[in-house]
């Protein structure tokens, strides 16, 4: 049955879905300020509760009194692998498989670097990466960059015009594709599994970035047959501002090249301090550095509350948060348009379920970054996306359907009252 989101008497309507939702106790899992309607979590995830008392044990007693035996006694040197091993479990990869470390940017750059040199050695004549002109930024930088250095060719293209070049004559060019499966500015996502078969079909790797993704919406990497995926922590992990990132490489793939950031971290006996390098075998050759064991705490803290929904739900967490988010999203986008009819908002996400992340963006053509500030001081907290996107993250864990709709209540209210054209509202901020 369909729900009129439309409908007049729905607030109440959402209050009893809030009842009756099976996830309602995880909001009591994080220290949100009251009177907040928090709709960024897919750009930084809020404070778990359990993270600051985990991370000042982690300060006073394991690094305080523990010292440099903490490596050993409190579980520090395993850290990225025992923190990879649950994220692992929210993207459909297998223990020994994911590694947590480093920034997504990084990880990036190893993986690519990775998928380039098998490319090339597979394929000497591929000479592209294809990526999408809309994919983030860091990705795009990341991409030209290694072109630069291996004598490749950047190749940018629209969404729509993917699935024509894989099955076009110059798919026999494409050394690597290079994809982020929810787009960060418009929500939009790929089938993973129908894209990766196509790049395979085409000869070529297939590399995602899955910063919108993991904790987000179902993922399957082994299912889809990937060949390499990164992703960040802070986002809907919630291990904190500049949590680690992670990389994920098929088993497949993972021994047959020295990813280009050969640490110590990556040899496989760092502490046999030999002066040539042995790469670690698998995903451990992937880590670069001494690991950052505060921050790794910290999105352990996250994950484990993540991961705490199994207590909350019968069957798998991700089919149970995927339905919540539609859901709640179906919701605004049904009250905006409902609501906000006739101020110029645009709806830039689809509205088919199969394409689309947790997050709901709209456009305007005027005052869409006055907007968002303005809906911040009234306590609703999402962001801007230049040049004219108002982006909404939609996280079930913390979020219920009352939110939903007082969220687009004081849109419509920004809009009527017009306040966001207020002097104070069109100051931009460094960060958006």
């Amino acid at each position: 049955m369909t729900t009129d989101f439309t409908a007049p008497t729905m607030l109440e309507q959402c209050r009893a879905l809030d009842a009756q939702d099976p996830l309602r106790a995880m909001r009591q899992q994080f220290d949100l300020p009251a009177g907040v309607i928090y709709l960024d979590g897919n750009s930084l995830g809020p404070l778990p509760r359990r993270t600051a008392e985990r991370v000042a044990q982690a300060i006073h007693g394991e690094w305080g009194t523990g010292l440099i035996r903490s490596w050993n006694s409190a579980g520090w040197f395993e850290a990225p692998q025992r923190v990879g091993d649950k994220i692992g479990q929210l993207i459909g990869a297998n223990a020994g498989e994911v590694v947590a470390t480093d920034t997504t940017s990084i990880n990036l750059y190893k993986v690519l670097s990775a998928a380039i040199s098998i490319a090339k050695n597979d394929h000497p004549t591929r000479s592209t990466v294809v990526s999408e002109r809309s994919n983030f930024p860091t990705d795009l930088y990341i991409a030209e960059s290694l072109c630069r250095q291996h004598g490749l060719t950047l190749q940018l293209i629209e969404p729509e015009e993917l699935a024509g070049l894989l099955a076009s004559p110059a798919a026999p060019n494409i050394a690597v594709l290079m994809l982020t499966h929810v787009n960060y500015r418009t929500g939009a996502m790929h089938d993973m599994a129908s894209v990766t078969a196509a790049a395979h079909a085409a000869g070529a790797l297939m590399v995602w970035d899955l910063a919108h993704s993991a904790g987000a919406v179902p993922v399957d990497l082994n299912g889809a047959n990937a060949d390499f995926a990164v992703g960040c922590g802070y986002k809907y992990l919630n291990g904190g501002p500049g949590a680690p990132a992670f990389a994920w490489v098929n088993p497949r793939l993972a021994d047959r090249f020295w990813q280009p950031l050969s640490g110590w971290w990556g040899h496989a006996a760092p502490f046999q301090f030999t002066p040539d390098y042995q790469p670690a075998p698998g995903i451990a050759r992937y880590l670069c550095g001494t690991q950052p064991i505060l921050s790794l705490t910290a999105l352990e803290c996250g994950l484990d509350t993540f991961l705490g929904v199994r207590d909350c739900v019968a069957g798998e967490p991700m089919a149970a948060l995927r339905r919540k988010s539609l859901a709640l999203t179906d919701l605004f986008i049904a009250r905006v348009e409902a609501r906000c009819a006739g101020h110029g908002l645009r709806l830039v996400t689809p509205r088919e379920h199969q394409q689309r992340g947790s997050q709901v963006c709209l456009a305007r053509d005027e005052g869409a970054y006055a907007m968002v500030q303005a809906l911040i001081a009234r306590g609703v907290i999402g962001d801007y996306r230049a040049p004219d996107v108002l982006r909404f993250g939609f996280t079930p864990l913390y979020l219920s359907f009352e939110d939903v709709w007082n969220a687009a209540e004081h849109l419509a209210q920004v809009l009527e009252s017009g306040e966001w054209r207020q002097p104070e509202f069109n100051r931009q901020h460094a960060v958006t």
